[in-house]
C-alpha cells in the first residue's frame, strides 16, 4: 500500500487543511447557527455558508470528491482519503468544499445511473451547489440496516409512478430540491430485486414533510425529516438506474459513502486529540498541569494508537477501491467502518472527560462532534451487520479450504 499521494494531491491537501483551519473553525459555531435559522423550503444554504462556499470554489476546492476531471477534481480514493479527513476536523467544512453527505453519494449515483435528462435537471446543479438533495430510503417499520424490508410502494400507472409510504430520518429533507426514494416495484420479486430508487422533485404533490426528528435534543436546520407520500406522481422516466436494481445501486452508493465517513471520523478524532493534549498541557489540577497525570496519559497513548491504526485501516481500504473497485473491498470498507467509527467516538469521550465540564458543553466543539459521530456507528450500516458481514465472509473462506477429516 502506497502513502505517497504525489505533488498534486499533497498541493491540494495543504490547501484544504489551510482553508479549514483559516476559513472554517473561526466560525464554525456562527455557520451553524446560521443553519438551523436560515435554511428553508427553497433556501438549501445559509448566506454566511454561501459566500464560504463561492471562495472555495474560486479556490478550486470544489467537488474534491469526483474521480474524474470532467466533473471532479480526479482523485482516486486513497488520494481524497486525506482531503476527506482534513475536513473531518469541522462538522460544517463537507458543504464548504460541496463534498457533504448525502449529495456526493447522490451526485454519484446521478453520474453513474442516470440519463441524460436526469444529469442535466439534476447533477449539473447539484455539481455548481446551487441545489441540494436528500435519500429517502429508512422507515420506521423495517429494520434501517435491512432494505430488503421495505414497505414503500411504487406502481406504475401508464407514464407515470405512484409512491405511497413512509419514510423519517430522510436527512437534509428541508431545503433540498430533489429527493431520490427507494421504493418496492417489484413485490413478487426475489429480495434483492424488488425495489428500485426514483428521482422525485421535493415540490411534487403527495410529499409531506412531516416533522424534523430531534436528534439528540437538535431538530433544526436541514434535519433529519419523517415524511409521507401518498399518491405522489412522477414521470416513468424519473427511475434511476434499471427497475429491480435498487439495493444494487444503493450499495454502490454506499460503499464510497462509507469510506467518506471513515475519513471524515479519522479527522474528527484527530482535533479531538489535539484539544485533549491542549487541555492537559494548560489545566492544572492537584498539584499540576493534568498532562502530569497517569491517567491522561494513558488517555492520550490510547488515542493516538487506536487513532494511527484506523487511519491506516481507512487508508488501507482506500487503496483497494482503488486497485480492484469497490466490490473486491467490501470486507475492508466494513471493517474500516466499524473501526473508524468507534475509535472516533472513544477518543471524543476521553477529550470530554479531561476537558470535565467545558467538554459537554457547547463552549468546546467536542458535545457537538460527539454528537455528529455517535451515528456513524448506525448509518450506512450499523454496527452489528457489518460485524456479520465480516464473519460470513471468513467462515465461507475458511470453508472453502477446510481440510477433510
Amino acid at each position: 500500500m502506497a502513502l505517497d499521494l504525489g505533488s498534486r494531491a499533497e498541493e491540494l491537501r495543504a490547501r484544504v487543511g489551510a482553508f479549514v483551519e483559516r476559513e472554517v473553525v473561526p466560525i464554525e459555531s456562527d455557520l451553524m447557527r446560521a443553519l438551523d435559522d436560515e435554511v428553508a423550503a427553497g433556501v438549501p444554504y445559509p448566506r454566511m455558508l454561501e459566500e464560504l462556499r463561492a471562495r472555495a470554489r474560486e479556490d478550486g476546492l470544489w467537488n474534491l470528491f469526483l474521480g474524474d476531471r470532467e466533473h471532479g477534481a480526479g482523485l482516486g480514493h486513497s488520494e481524497y482519503a486525506p482531503l476527506c479527513e482534513l475536513m473531518g476536523r469541522s462538522p460544517v467544512a463537507p458543504m464548504a468544499f460541496n463534498c457533504a453527505a448525502p449529495d456526493t453519494g447522490n451526485m454519484e449515483i446521478l453520474l453513474e445511473q442516470g440519463s441524460s435528462e436526469q444529469r442535466e435537471r439534476w447533477l449539473t446543479p447539484l455539481l455548481e451547489g446551487t441545489i441540494r438533495s436528500c435519500f429517502s430510503m429508512t422507515e420506521p417499520g423495517a429494520a434501517g440496516s435491512d432494505p430488503t424490508g421495505l414497505s414503500t410502494r411504487a406502481r406504475l400507472d401508464g407514464e407515470e409512478w405512484v409512491i405511497d409510504g413512509h419514510k423519517w430520518f430522510t436527512t437534509g429533507a428541508l431545503g433540498a430540491a430533489v429527493v431520490i426514494v427507494m421504493a418496492v416495484t417489484d413485490p413478487d420479486a426475489a429480495p434483492h430485486r424488488r425495489a428500485s430508487m426514483i428521482l422525485v422533485p421535493i415540490e411534487t404533490a403527495g410529499i409531506e414533510l412531516v416533522r424534523p426528528l430531534a436528534v439528540m435534543g437538535h431538530a433544526a436546520g436541514p434535519g433529519h425529516w419523517e415524511i409521507r407520500y401518498e399518491g405522489c406522481r412522477v414521470p416513468a422516466s424519473n427511475l434511476l438506474g434499471e427497475r429491480g436494481a435498487g439495493f444494487q445501486v444503493a450499495q454502490d452508493r454506499l460503499g464510497p459513502g462509507r469510506m467518506h465517513h471513515c475519513m471524515r471520523a479519522v479527522g474528527g478524532a484527530e482535533r479531538a486529540l489535539e484539544l485533549m493534549c491542549r487541555r492537559a498541557n494548560s489545566r492544572e489540577a492537584f498539584g499540576g498541569p493534568l498532562a502530569d497525570k497517569q491517567f491522561v496519559q494513558d488517555f492520550v497513548a490510547r488515542s493516538r494508537i487506536e487513532l494511527e491504526a484506523a487511519r491506516l485501516m481507512v487508508r488501507h481500504a482506500a487503496h483497494k477501491m482503488d486497485a480492484e473497485g469497490k466490490r473486491a473491498a467490501r470486507n475492508e470498507i466494513s471493517m474500516a467502518k466499524v473501526m473508524a467509527a468507534n475509535v472516533h467516538q472513544d477518543v471524543l469521550d476521553r477529550a470530554i472527560q479531561v476537558h470535565g465540564a467545558l467538554g459537554v458543553s457547547d463552549d468546546s466543539p467536542l458535545a457537538l462532534m460527539w454528537r455528529e459521530g455517535r451515528w456513524l456507528r448506525l448509518v450506512d450500516g450499523a454496527d452489528e451487520v457489518h460485524k456479520m458481514a465480516i464473519a460470513r465472509r471468513e467462515l465461507r473462506r475458511f470453508a472453502a479450504q477446510a481440510e477433510p477429516r
